[in-house]
């Protein structure tokens, strides 16, 4: 892109209107450039062609269908008013089973209209039973804040609605607790607030007819399962008020969405999946970086026997433009057309980079253009949050880079172009990002622009593999011992448990009574299981490491934000580059202790990135495959990792400036893994050398975590690997890979049941990479402890080659 490219004068914004859950549609005004008009002026733009492929997802007649008889006639008014004249045929199908008493999802795809479908049946019930009170759960703040301005617009006597969370001001929340009877909350709330606090709430539960799960695809790995018993915790407090509660379930299309919201909740549960709704076109573009002219400065890395980790850096250089920077180009291009858009970046800094560029370009272009685009992200105040929401949905804003904070339902109207930077790690988030755009039946722009990594790669070069697959099934394991026993504990705070309590709470539970027992944690009485101590468990829900830290400014005491815990040791180190709404700040000091790190403002000209050391250990062998020279296995595994130092690096080339040490604490994880390990006979057969046996499987190693979000709802950042020539616990060479949560999150068996697949797509990608020696295309990790050395890409191929010839299909 080149600033020439840009128009002369500010775009005009557009103000379309939302329909996706009516049977009428606002054509709004003219929409300018059409996505392939659009999509042949970005390319033009690039050096060569950078789109793989195109796909046209064809536009959509909908199917209404008439007002249940039992929707009240003031209900269907209020619809009405706001341009609802009548149900699609999935909405009342959905509505009429809840309204039946069946539990229910609803999964189809973005814009369907999932709302109208728990809100018929909720606020028809709140009319004919005024003693009757909902509970809406959202996994994030923003779509509960969407939802309830929706409800509210409706302006129905005596619902109420409300929202109850962590932003709520504590002088409101004995109102709601008393007289909303549409509450608003998130998981985190009702496991910290409600549950704990019952006897307040015990009006509201006593009444409580139904339990609304929005966007119940994203409850997954440790987050789902944690959530999926914070739901059985809320169905006995309902029990033990007199109450049952239907379950409304809305979902993205994803793969068996009965049996994962069976799963969720624990109950059985019907899934509606036909989508009714009208759809406008999609224009949906793959797009892979240029190549960048070769570059001999790469720093060297000491070699290493076993290598892994959850995060760091590469030292060697990237042979792709940055698909962050290919975002940034294209977000100022479309936003120059006048085009509303809305990239999407898997990181928080990195949405940051984005926003920044992006406007430093268009101001270069237009002074002052720069002011129409912004980043969005979690961490951000409520009132920063509140108004980037305002803007965008105004038209403040023409073009907004995000996280996945904005990839679930909140109401964005009348954009015209996504840009996903990065494949999002699931089909299921892709499309669901994708759907952001063409939400009033207009022709929309796609556009996945890929990432130098080997699954990204892939997908761009596959694309049946996007377009011509079944979206995933949702992983989440209840069973899981590190999530059931504190969750057990929460319960036996709440009320003593019971024999009956452990059926709820399904397969383990007796177990991780009995081991609660014996730790001291619980004591056993005739009338059933006391908790023993004074305070409560903490747990984290989103197994994330701990309480979010403070970003605090050292000079005003300002907070800037927060980062999870989980992450603070790889983003806020001292001497760490911390970007927030785009202005740079250094960490000064990070204080585990207090949760709190604090920085000051600096523009360096040097980023960070975070390096640490990973061990292993096995545990135990849940289940193998004894394939001659190879072996498959499932099992528990202890991984010990610590972040030991940095890289400063140049900003503009690259450069590594130098390596800082760093002393943080150790982190210890008992969780689940995958590992294959091969005979060193079989590898001198295929032609690895000994010396090259390290190189071969770090490189194998790498590509396997790449590929793996392919077969599971995971991405590379939920799961770590680690490979060595000799492990001392399988005395062969091995490579492991192991979910990056307590007690493991289901991808590793997932993997473990799909590896022949698994491991086919990784040798395909390593093999049918363009470059020479190994890239971050095919075998080198962006989060690699060890510098991405050693590598051997083609011996990658001979090992992955021996194990599909002896690996069981």
């Amino acid at each position: 892109m080149t600033s020439n490219d840009f128009s002369s004068a500010r775009p005009t914004p557009r103000h379309d209107l939302e329909s996706s859950s009516a049977a009428t549609v606002s054509a709004g005004p003219d929409p300018g450039p059409s996505p392939a008009d659009l999509l042949r002026r970005l390319r033009a733009r690039s050096a060569g062609d950078p789109v793989t492929h195109v796909e046209r997802v064809p536009a959509r007649a909908g199917v209404p269908a008439p007002w249940p008889s039992w929707a009240p006639v003031e209900l269907r008014a209020a619809f009405t008013r706001r341009g609802v004249v009548a149900p699609w045929q999935h909405q009342a199908e959905a509505a009429n089973l809840a309204y039946e008493g069946e539990h229910v999802v609803v999964a189809t795809g973005t814009a369907s209209g999932k709302s109208l479908a728990y809100q018929l049946p909720a606020l028809a019930t709140l009319l004919a039973d005024p003693r009757a009170t909902v509970l809406y759960l959202a996994p994030t703040k923003a779509l509960a804040a969407d939802q309830l301005r929706s409800v509210a617009a409706l302006e129905l006597e005596g619902v109420r609605p409300a929202c109850y969370d962590g932003d709520t001001p504590r002088a409101e929340r004995e109102w709601i607790r008393r007289h909303s009877r549409f509450v608003l909350t998130n998981p985190d709330m009702l496991h910290h607030g409600v549950l704990p606090g019952h006897a307040q709430w015990s009006g509201f539960l006593r009444r409580l007819a139904y339990v609304v799960i929005d966007e119940c695809h994203t409850y997954r790995g440790v987050f789902g399962s944690h959530v999926a018993h914070v739901l059985r915790r809320l169905r006995r407090q309902c029990a033990r008020f007199g109450a049952t509660p239907v379950f409304v379930l809305a979902s993205a299309t994803s793969g068996d969405p009965a049996t994962a919201a069976g799963r969720l909740t624990g109950l059985p549960v019907t899934a509606v999946t036909e989508d009714a709704s009208p759809r406008g076109g999609v224009t949906f573009a793959l797009w892979e970086p240029p190549l960048l002219p070769p570059d001999s400065s790469a720093s060297s890395a000491v070699p290493a026997q076993a290598t892994g980790g959850h995060d760091g850096a590469t030292d060697l250089i990237q042979v792709r433009r940055s698909a962050l920077r290919e975002t940034a180009d294209l977000l100022a291009d479309t936003v120059a057309e006048g085009v509303r858009t809305l990239a999407f970046v898997r990181s928080r800094k990195g949405a940051e980079v984005v926003a920044a560029s992006a406007r430093r370009a268009l101001d270069d272009a237009v002074p002052g253009l720069g002011d129409r685009v912004a980043a969005y992200r979690g961490g951000y105040l409520r009132e920063e949050r509140r108004e980037l929401e305002r803007a965008l949905l105004h038209g403040d804003l023409l073009g907004l880079a995000s996280t996945n904070a904005l990839e679930l339902g909140v109401d964005l109207v009348g954009l015209d172009a996504v840009l996903i930077c990065g494949y999002p790690g699931t089909r299921a988030s892709l499309w669901q990002q994708a759907g952001r755009a063409g939400r009033s039946g207009q022709e929309a722009l796609a556009v996945l622009v890929a990432r130098d990594d080997p699954l990204d790669t892939y997908l761009v070069h596959h694309p049946e593999a996007i377009f011509g697959a079944p979206v995933e099934a949702t992983v989440l394991d209840p069973t899981n011992p590190y999530v059931l026993a504190p969750q057990l504990a929460c319960a036996a705070v709440e009320a003593p448990l019971t024999p009956a309590d452990l059926a709820l709470f399904g397969d383990g539970a007796k177990e991780a009574v009995d081991e609660l027992v014996a730790a001291g944690a619980l004591r056993q009485r005739p009338t059933g299981w006391y908790w023993r101590h004074r305070e409560r468990p903490e747990v984290d829900l989103r197994g994330q490491g701990g309480a979010p830290v403070c970003v605090v400014e050292s000079s005003t005491g300002r907070l800037l934000g927060t980062v999870d815990g989980g992450s603070s040791h790889f983003l806020l180190h001292s001497g760490a580059v911390h970007l927030h709404q785009g202005v740079s700040y250094v960490v000064d000091e990070l204080d585990l202790a207090d949760g709190c790190a604090l920085v000051h403002a600096e523009e360096p000209d040097w980023s960070t990135h975070a390096r640490d050391v990973t061990d292993l250990s096995v545990v135990s062998v849940r289940s193998y495959v004894d394939a001659g020279p190879v072996g498959m296995f499932l099992g528990e595994v202890d991984v010990t990792s610590q972040v030991v130092s940095y890289q400063r690096r140049r900003i503009a080339t690259g450069e590594v400036i130098d390596t800082r040490p760093l002393d943080l604490p150790t982190r210890e994880l008992r969780t689940v893994a995958v590992w294959f390990t091969l005979s060193p006979q079989s590898l001198a057969l295929a032609g690895v050398q000994s010396a090259d046996v390290p190189g071969a499987l770090h490189a194998a190693e790498h590509a396997a975590i790449g590929l793996l979000p392919l077969m599971a709802t995971c991405d590379r950042w939920d799961i770590g690997g680690l490979s060595t020539a000799v492990h001392p616990d399988t005395e062969a060479p091995t490579v492991f890979v192991y979910d990056g949560h307590p007690g493991g999150a289901g991808f590793a068996e997932r993997a473990y049941g799909t590896a022949s697949a698994w491991l086919r797509a990784t040798r395909d990608a390593i093999a049918e990479c363009g470059c020479e020696a190994g890239c971050p295309s095919c075998v080198q990790s962006p989060k690699c402890g060890n510098g991405n050395n050693p590598l051997s890409k083609p011996d990658a191929i001979r090992v992955l080659d021996v194990v599909l010839a002896n690996l069981p299909a």
